[in-house]
This record gives C-alpha cells, sequence and structure tokens, in this order.
C-alpha cells in the first residue's frame, strides 16, 4: 500500500510537471551550422595566421597555406549544397586551447589543420584527415641523431606545453627542455646556437625552417617519435556540416590520387617535392590510399567548377594583427 500511494504520488508530480512544461513555449532549438550558414551565407573559422605550411601571411600581405585551400573546398560543398553562396570569415587565435574552446562552444564552425588527440575528440569533432604528422628533432644536419641517448644533457628547445615537450619529457627524462611561446622562436634559437635542437610537429618544424630561410638542417629520427592525423574541427554535433566537410576533403584525395589537375596542384603546392614540405609523390599518394580505405569511392563530374579560383577568406575586422 505504502509502494502504491509513493508511485501514485509520483505519477502525480509528473503529470503536474508535464502540465507545466505544457504551459511554458519550449526553448527554441539551437541553430545549427548549416542553418546559420543558410541564413548568413557565412562560415566562420579561426586559426593562426604564422603557421607555415598550414596559415600564413606571405608577402604580398595574403593569408595563405594548405588549411585555407582546404577550407576554401569546404566552402565550395556548403555553397553547393544550399544552392546559395557561401564565404569563409577567418577571425584570427592564436591559442589552440582558446581555438578548441570555441569551436566547441559553437562560437566558430571550423578550424583546419588541428592535431587529432583522443582529449580533443571529447569536445570537439574531427574531420577525415588532411594529412600525417608527427613529433620529430630539427637540428643541424650532421649533429643529433634523435635517438633517446643522444638526447641525454642536451638543451632542446620545445613549445610550452605542447605534445612535442610531454613527448620529449617520456621519451628522455634527463633531457633538458627550454621552453618557447612558438615553433619560430624556438627554430631562431637553434639557429644562433641557444639549444641543439628542436622537438615538435614535423610540419610545423619543416614549414618555419621555410619561412626563416635555414639551411643545414633536417629532421631525425627517420621515424618520427609519435604519429597521429591532422585535420579540421568542427562543433559536437554538426553532422550534416561535417559530412559536407569530409565530402570536400575525400574529394580532394581521391583527385589528387587520380590526377586530377587542381587537386595535385594544390596538394603539391604545399606538400609536394617543389612544395614547402617537399614530401615524395609516392609518401602522400600512399597516406591518402590509407584514408581512404574506409570510405566510398567518389565520382565527380569532370564539369565541376573548380573551386582553385575562390577569393581568399575574409579575415575578420578584429582579428588580432600577424605577429
Amino acid at each position: 500500500m505504502g509502494c502504491t500511494g509513493g508511485f501514485l504520488g509520483l505519477a502525480a508530480g509528473l503529470a503536474a510537471v508535464v502540465a507545466a512544461g505544457l504551459a511554458v513555449p519550449l526553448a527554441s532549438r539551437a541553430e545549427t551550422v548549416i542553418e546559420k550558414a543558410a541564413r548568413t551565407g557565412e562560415i566562420s573559422m579561426a586559426g593562426p595566421v604564422d603557421v607555415v605550411p598550414l596559415a600564413f601571411v606571405n608577402e604580398r600581405k595574403q593569408l595563405v597555406g594548405y588549411s585555407l585551400d582546404v577550407a576554401r573546398r569546404i566552402e565550395a560543398e556548403v555553397a553547393a549544397y544550399l544552392g546559395r553562396p557561401v564565404k569563409l570569415v577567418y577571425t584570427v587565435q592564436e591559442d589552440p586551447a582558446a581555438l578548441l574552446r570555441d569551436v566547441h562552444r559553437g562560437d566558430v564552425d571550423l578550424a583546419c589543420g588541428v592535431q587529432f588527440t583522443w582529449e580533443r575528440e571529447m569536445q570537439v569533432d574531427f574531420s577525415m584527415p588532411i594529412g600525417l604528422s608527427g613529433i620529430r628533432l630539427l637540428t643541424r644536419q650532421g649533429g643529433l641523431d634523435g635517438s633517446p641517448a643522444a638526447l641525454a644533457g642536451q638543451r632542446i628547445g620545445v613549445v610550452r606545453d605542447s605534445l612535442g615537450s610531454t613527448t620529449l619529457a617520456v621519451l628522455q627524462p634527463r633531457a633538458v627542455r627550454v621552453p618557447f611561446d612558438g615553433i619560430e622562436p624556438a627554430v631562431k634559437a637553434l639557429m644562433a646556437g641557444r639549444v641543439a635542437g628542436v622537438a615538435g610537429d614535423s610540419l610545423l618544424l619543416a614549414g618555419a625552417v621555410e619561412g626563416l630561410g635555414a639551411k643545414g638542417y633536417g629532421l631525425v629520427p627517420a621515424e618520427a617519435w609519435s604519429r597521429y592525423a591532422v585535420g579540421c574541427i568542427v562543433p559536437e554535433n554538426a553532422s550534416t556540416f561535417r559530412n559536407l566537410v569530409n565530402l570536400a576533403i575525400a574529394k580532394l584525395l581521391q583527385g589528387y590520387l587520380e590526377g586530377n589537375k587542381d587537386d595535385v596542384a594544390l596538394v603539391e603546392r604545399w606538400l609536394g617535392p617543389k612544395g614547402i614540405l617537399e614530401l615524395p609523390p609516392e609518401v602522400i599518394r600512399a597516406y591518402f590510399q590509407k584514408v581512404l580505405l574506409g570510405y566510398e569511392a567518389i565520382r565527380v563530374p569532370p564539369a565541376s567548377p573548380s573551386p582553385a579560383a575562390s577569393p581568399s577568406p575574409a579575415v575578420s575586422p578584429s582579428s588580432a594583427a600577424p605577429r
């Protein structure tokens, strides 16, 4: 009897809550990325502007890079889906933690060139990869070989609170980690002889060497200490937008493998043997093939307009000046 009375009392209470809820208008559903793009004609993107080859300001004061070119493909895919023009609006965000927070909150729709980690995956949704990187050591050619034994007692530059710093600490606790606020200051310290090497992201180290015009330096060891995918991030549960992001990336990767002129030119401009990273085409092809193995092949009509001619994304007036 007591149990029955308790159940009836609970049921009556729930009925009262439901009735009260019906009397109050339901809170409006949050606007999705695609709905916002349809309404405003814009996709918000954020990231740094000094990371070669992903996103940086060139000698013509234009924001360029592999991440930007991938984002233009995404812009074109969203525009085709909506049947209306869509443009990227880029805001400068140099702090990786703040960038992750902004995408997680939905304040930013897209960021590309982001290192995958499971911790980040818990806060945002990652696209399929646009490239592969890893943690290696930049040093003078003929210097350190990158083995743990060679690092003991050596002053090694790292970006403060970075994956390169934590990897080095685990790999060789007796290495002397010298923290810097960015890749470029660390590489400059190496060039000045203040550190014996710089541990960090292979893509960013190679880009810094190219940007600074440094000669006589190389990345060791041949096999990275740790490897990870690099991709784009979007707010969690933005499934339609994430699908379009993945579709744009898949078309680019498959277009490269099939020898499409525009796709090959885009990838090799940044990653290829005559580009900034100088990767052999067979290395690029092997990785792109692995990425696409889990996805359906995409057939793009030959008459499809090339997004390569799209204008550069607008940079938000509120953005900080390039460093």
